[in-house]
């Protein structure tokens, strides 16, 4: 951070000696955007850290194997129906004042879940959490802009790839540190303590350096309530039926929800255009953009994208540790070479996102086919007694083919969208993302589980872990065709 702050601070020098106001207001721009990285990490190691975490957990609170995937799910569920208002809330009330009301809620959320005393309690307690992650994570990239010039905007977002894949990297591994030193004898609990230091700097230093500009929405502070709510049932019923259907035998009633969930889905729609039609302000979502059909297939191409590759990883993480018998560690060091090709893959991503557009999608596809199918081939013909070196090479293929795609990826998909779209486009993709997760959870836990059953045999984990690679390899086939229909650049600028 010294090295950037003095980099920052080298065109004044040029000129003179920077007066003290210039020295603080470039201290602050910097020590504001290290408060909203430490923001992102914690949105980003939560959703990923209970992949690691779960077995023992489960083996210290019990449940079922639906707990295990609802422990991930009812985060990635809740932040997802959350996002859809909370930048609205930052307009409103003020993106400082939310960005710290976020952070509080997450942290005290974050104690919750390490108070959990069942598997019911750390659920809801991972339902705040993503609630307080919803009004937290909107806020950054307006905050951004309110710090920054336009001409150092560039070095702003820049530290935020570096950042992502860090915490790719660092976040299965630190939990399965954690969880495996049992500090204090608090055992799994830790993973979610490690929030309260990241919150604490978060909250102390964005009081001193985070901007309290006024708030976007001066006149209209209305919300859409009613889109709200349809908009969290539509999603709640789509995926509880996924995560609860094979634990309760699939009653009659499930597939009603399932397909109540279309009909509250539809009805959010209808809500929306009727709220537009009578030119109500700030609707939740502007339907526009699903008019066009490169904005509308990207969010398909999320939604089998990342749906894949959570669900891929939660089935094969349960598979190390429950099918295989790794410990939180060494389950987490063997998919460490997945997170290092995913930090490579990003690099290269960023570098030619420019040069190749869409094409870049393309091509981490195939890269990612290639590692999944390895990953199928290994786990098609290993033994039980399988060890960690035979998952390395496909791992990092996988990973690179992955980090390929996500960071040109969302900017690819509104490369046909209007200035004016931006902000509800880019909402509803994120809310999208998170949705996917939620899914992808549900459908492979699901697949894994009623594979593998209750005994966990390691040669029925095995033939589970497999199926669920061939189901990730199709999805990777079906994003691919999806990709031609995506714009053929990233967006530049206005439209």
């Amino acid at each position: 951070m010294s090295a950037v702050l003095e980099s920052a601070a080298m065109p004044a020098a040029a000129a003179g000696t920077p007066s003290a106001p210039e020295r603080t207001g470039a201290d602050r721009k910097w020590l504001g955007l290290a408060v909203i990285l430490a923001a992102t990490l914690m949105n980003l190691l939560d959703a990923s850290i209970v992949n690691v975490a779960a077995p023992a957990i489960r083996a210290d609170l019990g449940g079922s194997y639906s707990a295990l995937q609802w422990m991930a799910a009812a985060y990635t569920l809740a932040l997802a129906a959350g996002l859809l208002t909370g930048g609205r809330l930052g307009d409103v009330f003020g993106r400082k004042r939310m960005m710290q009301i976020g952070i509080v809620g997450f942290v005290a959320a974050s104690v919750l879940c390490a108070l959990a005393w069942s598997p019911e309690a750390l659920i809801g307690a991972r339902v705040l959490q993503g609630l307080a992650g919803a009004i937290m994570i909107p806020q950054g990239f307006g905050l951004i802009r309110d710090l920054f010039p336009p001409q150092e905007m560039g070095k702003a977002f820049a530290a935020f790839g570096p950042a992502i894949g860090l915490a790719t990297i660092l976040g299965p591994i630190v939990a399965g540190a954690l969880v495996d030193a049992d500090l204090l004898g608090t055992g799994w609990r830790m993973i979610f303590l490690i929030n309260v230091p990241l919150g604490a700097f978060a909250l102390l230093a964005g009081k001193y350096a985070l901007p309290a500009k006024p708030p976007v929405a001066t006149t209209d502070k209305s919300f859409d309530l009613g889109g709200i709510l349809l908009g969290g049932a539509g999603m709640f019923m789509l995926v509880y039926p996924l995560v609860q259907g094979q634990e309760k035998g699939w009653p009659l009633w499930m597939f009603g929800m399932l397909a109540g969930a279309v009909a509250v889905l539809a009805g959010f729609v209808a809500h929306t255009l009727r709220r537009t039609a009578r030119g109500a302000q700030a609707p939740l979502v502007q339907l526009s953009v699903f008019a066009k059909r490169s904005y509308s297939s990207g969010v398909l191409f999320v939604i089998v994208f990342f749906g894949a590759i959570v669900g891929l990883s939660l089935t094969i993480g349960l598979f190390l540790q429950l099918g295989l018998g790794f410990s939180a560690m060494r389950a987490s060091l063997t998919m460490g070479a997945w997170a290092a090709g995913a930090f490579v893959g990003s690099g290269i991503g960023g570098a030619l996102m420019t040069k190749l557009g869409r094409k870049i999608l393309h091509i981490g596809l195939a890269i990612m086919a290639v590692g999944i199918g390895g990953l199928y081939a290994v786990f098609a013909t290993a033994t039980p007694d399988m060890g960690s070196g035979i998952l390395v090479a496909p791992f990092l293929v996988f990973g690179l083919g992955m980090g390929m795609i996500f960071v040109p990826l969302f900017d690819i998909i509104m490369g046909d969208i209007k200035d004016h779209e931006v902000g509800s486009a880019s909402s509803a993709l994120e809310s999208m993302q998170q949705l996917a997760a939620a899914l992808g959870v549900a459908v492979f836990g699901t697949v894994f589980f009623s594979m593998d059953g209750a005994a966990m045999h390691q040669q029925s984990a095995l033939d589970a872990v497999a199926m669920a690679s061939l189901i990730a390899l199709a999805l990777t086939a079906v994003a691919f065709v999806l990709g031609f229909l995506l714009p053929k650049h990233a967006r530049q600028g206005g439209h």
